[in-house]
């Protein structure tokens, strides 16, 4: 269910080699304060991401993407699959990547390569289950 929420897993989705703007992580960040990193963590985001992370729904029922799986457009790799599975509460095939920021819209159409075969997929809501948080309080 973590996918349907948008939980992110530890050395799989959270990686260092990604900053924690590019891992959408933004609110974890105090850029008031002072703290070790900081100096470097400013000239990231003045370069801008190199990737974006999205949750994605893939168009298939065949089986789910795996970690390390292409994301392409136009025929070219524009990012990498994280962590995928099966969305039992909505229904559909779901992954998580770092994809171009270009890419990372809602709704932005792309492919996945898995299994060989090539799935259309989009960019989806990070939580599409529960994304009130009401049902963890009743």
């Amino acid at each position: 269910m973590r996918l349907e929420k948008g939980y992110r897993h530890w050395k799989a989705d959270l990686i260092t080699e990604f900053n924690p703007l590019e891992s959408g992580l933004e609110r974890f960040v105090r850029r008031d304060k002072d703290y070790l990193g900081k100096t470097a963590l400013e000239e990231m985001i003045a370069q801008g991401p190199r990737r974006k992370f999205v949750s994605i729904e893939i168009e298939t029922r065949d089986g789910p993407a795996h970690s390390g799986d292409s994301v392409l457009a136009d025929g070219k790799v524009i990012g990498t699959i994280t962590s995928a599975g099966w969305g039992h509460r909505v229904g559909k095939n779901l992954a998580m990547a770092f994809v171009k920021p270009d890419h990372a819209n809602l709704g932005t159409r792309f492919s996945v390569q898995m299994l060989g075969q090539f799935y259309e997929a989009k960019v989806c809501s990070e939580c599409l289950y529960d994304p009130d948080y009401l049902l963890v309080r009743s």
